[in-house]
Order: structure tokens, then C-alpha cells, then sequence
């Protein structure tokens, strides 16, 4: 009698545009198409845990209800490592979900990091899942380095941003993968608005103001030291923006490079390149965008055999 295949989930890297993740796991539930295993990179990773520590529901409410003083309220300035120390996400993470070790999950989980001074790829599969992904998203330059068993790691999407090869490592027979890079390209870098600053999307609320001013400096980082820019001229983007823009577009060709030798059975890619990195406070459009996405391959998961008719 012939098995039934096992499905894998894969959740890539891409900062605050993560949030689509939940729109695609609610798009697939809807389908009938349950993955027996979930696994992820950087914000993939945190998605993915919500997922598998059977969180999810709790976990979009809680994205939804983010604004941009709440984002603000997690940063944990520090100089050394990075901007960030990220101590106060992952606290937040243990105290309001549940942080069982990954051995202990509701379904097969793992995350992807990388070593910071070997550069090798580091497969997190036990252990405590609040700290796996700590690791999984330690975006170098903004959060600081993570600590396991003596060693530093980093986020996992500057070695495998869609790890397809980890799910295979899992079991999975069939592959449901989410880039949420492929438009990135060329779109990071936002159109300067007065004085040549990057502007902040309408839907921040007028009561966020001083919060927003923050976010907007942030975005601009040390841009704002260098003279007023000669209108012929492009405008030179910030620190954070270059940052950014580098990771993406690594991320990038390493995705297309490692979807050559091992491409999953089917992708979705929403479009989301207009979201900036702090964007977290816009989880409503990113999971309805994800859904939507993921909607599109409805027809053809169905021809693999997944789902309802």
C-alpha cells in the first residue's frame, strides 16, 4: 500500500514581510492541505514556531495589534554585536507563548543559522525553541550574535533563505516553499520624499507620530549627517538601507543558486518589496497578501494529490 507523502513547510527569510507566512498557513488550512513538518529561516523560523508549538492563532492576534510604538518598545539599543540585542522579543516570545523544547512540539520543527565564524550552516532541531530562534534571526548588523554550545550564530538567511534542503533533511517528500525575496530586487530603496527622506507608509496613524519620526530616523540612519544632496543627483541611501539592500540582494542570488540543485514541488512568492524592514506594524496586509499568493497555487497543489477538491 502506497504511503501517504509527507508534506514539508518551508518559511524563508525576509524581515517584517514575514508576517505573509500566516496568510499562506491559513490559505493552506482553508484548502485542507495540513504540512506534516514546518521549518524556517529568520522570521520563517518565528512563523514557523508559533506554527509548530500550536500558537498560531494567539500569534497573528498579537502581529495584528502590533503599531509602531510596540515595535519601538522592543528595541534594546546596544553597541557592541549590533543595534540590537533582541533580549526583549524573545522574552516577550517566552512569556507569552509557550516556549516547549523542539523535541516537543505539536509537529517536526527546526531553523536555520549560521555559524559566525565558520560560516557553515547550523541546523537547529533541539533544544529551546525561543532560542532557536533568537539564533535563526540574528540579522548581523542589527541584532546581535546569538550563543550556543560556544558559539556565535547568525541569522540563518545569509546561508540557506529558503531552506528547502532542511525540510528534505526532515522527511518531506513534498515541498511547499515561501520566498519572500523574489521582488526585492531593485525595490528596497524607497523613493525620497521632502529633504530627500525615505517616507513612512500612509497607514502609519496620526496618534503614532512621534513613534514614526523615530522609525523614519532609524531608516535614515546616518544619511542624516551628510549635506543636503545635490537634486541631480540620487539620493544616497541610509546605512540601514545599504545594509539591507546588501542581505536582499545575497539572499537573493543564494536562493536562485540553491533552487537550482533542489527546487521545492511548488513556491509561492508574494509580493511584498514595498514593506521596509520595520515594517511589522503592517501585518494585516502582508498575511492577506501571503493568502493570496498562496491561493494562486491552490489548483495546482491540488494536482499533486493535497487538499479538497
Amino acid at each position: 500500500m502506497n504511503r501517504k507523502p509527507v508534506i514539508g513547510l518551508v518559511l524563508g527569510s525576509g524581515s517584517a514581510r514575514g508576517w505573509a507566512h500566516i496568510g499562506v498557513i491559513r490559505a493552506l488550512e482553508q484548502a485542507g492541505i495540513k504540512p506534516d513538518l514546518v521549518c524556517g529561516a529568520s522570521i520563517g523560523a518565528v512563523v514557523g514556531a508559533a506554527y509548530a508549538l500550536g500558537e498560531l492563532d494567539r500569534f497573528e492576534e498579537w502581529a495584528l495589534g502590533l503599531t509602531g510604538r510596540t515595535v519601538f518598545s522592543f528595541m534594546d539599543f546596544k553597541l557592541a554585536g549590533g543595534m540590537l540585542k533582541g533580549e526583549r522579543v524573545i522574552e516577550f516570545f517566552r512569556n507569552r507563548f509557550s516556549d516547549r523544547p523542539i523535541e516537543a512540539l505539536d509537529m517536526p520543527f527546526a531553523a536555520v543559522a549560521t555559524g559566525l565564524h565558520s560560516g557553515s550552516e547550523v541546523w537547529l532541531r533541539t533544544g529551546s525553541t525561543a532560542d532557536a530562534v533568537r539564533a535563526s534571526m540574528a540579522l548581523p548588523g542589527l541584532f546581535t550574535p546569538a550563543q550556543r554550545e560556544g558559539r556565535l550564530l547568525v541569522d540563518g538567511g545569509l546561508v540557506n533563505p529558503v531552506p528547502v534542503s532542511l525540510a528534505r533533511a526532515m522527511g518531506a517528500d513534498i515541498v511547499i516553499a515561501v520566498d519572500l525575496n523574489a521582488d526585492i530586487l531593485g525595490r528596497h530603496l524607497r523613493k525620497p520624499g521632502a529633504n530627500g527622506a525615505a517616507p513612512l507608509p500612509a497607514e502609519v496613524p496620526d496618534d503614532e507620530e512621534e513613534t514614526a519620526d523615530w522609525l523614519r530616523r532609524l531608516q535614515d540612519g546616518f544619511a542624516a549627517l551628510l549635506p543636503t544632496p545635490d537634486p541631480t543627483r540620487v539620493r544616497m541611501p541610509s546605512l540601514l538601507e545599504v545594509v539591507l539592500g546588501s542581505v536582499n540582494i545575497m539572499q537573493v542570488r543564494i536562493t536562485r543558486s540553491r533552487m537550482a540543485g533542489d527546487p521545492p514541488e511548488v513556491m509561492i512568492a508574494p509580493h511584498l518589496a514595498h514593506l521596509g524592514l520595520m515594517d511589522f506594524y503592517r501585518a494585516e496586509e502582508a498575511i492577506a497578501e501571503g493568502q493570496r499568493a498562496a491561493e494562486k497555487t491552490l489548483p495546482f497543489l491540488r494536482q499533486l494529490g493535497l487538499g479538497s477538491v
